[in-house]
């Protein structure tokens, strides 16, 4: 086991529908950026069999992870206890979410309350330009003070600007063909959090494969991953 880099555990398990192309693209770059960086590992937590072994609070601490990525998770995943989980996450551990990890446990409040965001629906894939909230924020400081991205853009059920740190935002609903499309409004991207002694990190961006290969995108979550992990807390990353 290496030692002075922090450990991340990817989870890539799906019980709902599988983003199949970007979950494979998100693997190697996130592997990419933990060889790249230096800072930190990525093992992987991929089927049912693995969540049941990996996701527990008594494998995590023994194989010291210092946080966890769900990377395009849906459904009920099937953590054995989530809310030991939860606690685990709790004593200071990260967890950084990518796009669908807000379509993960609708059944479930305490994992809701967690990640503070629930996917309602999307429309056609578009291009949007988000607002920079917090240009010291290591994730987001290299964008400047906007970043346009041609992605799939979700859509919440509630909007929690008041419990998180608001990253990256919009000020009307995404042109993606909806009813809605184009309407003045405040719609959330990326959001960050302390969570007991925990943090969590999480961006709704990572549905198209090229948005996963864009040095933007990556340089978004190496900095939402560094913040996670304490690693930095201003400024943008190295790269």
């Amino acid at each position: 086991m290496e030692t002075g880099k922090k450990r991340l555990l990817v989870v890539t398990h799906t019980a709902g529908f599988r983003h199949s192309d970007s979950i494979e693209a998100g693997e190697k770059v996130l592997q990419q950026l933990a060889e790249r960086s230096g800072d930190f590992t990525v093992d992987y937590c991929r089927d049912a069999s693995e969540v049941q072994k990996m996701l527990t609070p008594e494998y995590l601490r023994e194989n010291r992870y210092d946080g966890v990525v769900f990377l395009n998770t849906t459904g009920d995943i099937g953590i054995p206890d989530l809310n030991a989980f939860l606690n685990w996450l709790k004593e200071g551990k990260a967890f950084i979410g990518i796009h669908a990890a807000t379509d993960t446990y609708h059944n479930r409040p305490e994992y809701l309350e967690m990640i503070q965001g629930e996917f309602a629906y999307h429309g056609k894939q578009t291009k949007v330009t988000a607002r920079v909230e917090q240009p010291e924020h290591p994730a987001v400081a290299h964008f400047g003070k906007e970043w346009s991205v041609f992605d799939e853009i979700y859509i919440f059920k509630q909007n929690n600007r008041q419990n998180v740190t608001v990253l990256l935002s919009l000020d009307h609903h995404p042109d993606d063909g909806t009813p809605n499309a184009g309407k003045p409004g405040d719609y959330l991207l990326a959001w960050c959090r302390e969570y007991g002694k925990g943090r969590v990190f999480y961006t709704a961006l990572g549905h198209r494969v090229d948005v996963w290969m864009s040095e933007e995108y990556q340089r978004h979550l190496l900095g939402g991953i560094r913040w996670a992990l304490r690693l930095q807390e201003r400024g943008a990353v190295k790269w």
